[in-house]
């Protein structure tokens, strides 16, 4: 899955006419890129939520035949859900095993992550070192878990495999689902790893025209 729907309000004014899937590093749009990544690595089909300015999306990658790929939309209109709800809303679609979700407003050459969910794991986080325009991080690695405290810490990546089974207890609307990841931590269950190539958050006009130069 695809997490698309957002208005990235931290990019504007580029998100004004433009959803921020589709705002372009090297003359290739971010969703793009990943959609080119996800095939590459043998993924079949892929969800896309949509939201904002989402008829863009649809009208630029269709089916996803171009890419090699079978493309599900998950509509949330003018209600866009977050990351917990937006995920939850998907679930029908996604499936009964776990699942890659990746954030779409970010440029990476991560390769997919090949993690085995074990035992009574609900979640794998892959994390990046913390960027210099950032002040602190996420999440602890200790052992490959996940946890809330303890030193260094790291900036989640935006790129996770979850069971579907973690939303279970959700109920529809808009949520977050870090809160639910510190409780999840908190009980021993998230693995992670730690990426170190090539990553950015295309968070800011600031940060585009830097990737762009």
């Amino acid at each position: 899955m695809i997490l698309a729907a957002g208005r990235g309000d931290r990019l504007r004014p580029v998100t004004d006419s433009v959803p921020k899937s589709l705002v372009e590093v090297g003359g290739q749009a971010l969703l793009e890129r990943h959609l080119q990544s996800l095939a590459r690595g043998g993924i079949e089909t892929v969800v896309i939520n949509l939201g904002w300015l989402g008829d863009q999306i649809t009208e630029r990658v269709g089916s996803g035949e171009a890419f090699g790929l079978n493309v599900i939309y998950s509509q949330e209109g003018d209600n866009i859900l977050e990351t917990g709800g937006g995920i939850h809303r998907a679930l029908p679609v996604l499936g009964g095993d776990p699942f890659l979700v990746i954030n779409a407003d970010i440029y990476t050459d991560m390769p997919l992550p090949n993690a085995q969910l074990d035992g009574d794991d609900m979640a794998h986080l892959v994390c990046v070192p913390v960027p210099e325009d950032k002040t602190g991080g996420d999440f602890a690695i200790v052992d490959g878990r996940i946890r809330n405290d303890g030193e260094p810490t790291f900036t989640f990546s935006g790129v996770s495999i979850y069971r579907p089974e973690f939303f279970a207890d959700c109920s529809p609307g808009r949520f977050s689902v870090v809160p639910m990841l510190r409780a999840a931590a908190d009980a021993d269950r998230i693995s992670g790893s730690i990426y170190s190539g090539l990553w950015r958050d295309v968070g800011t006009p600031e940060s585009l025209a830097e990737l762009n130069a």
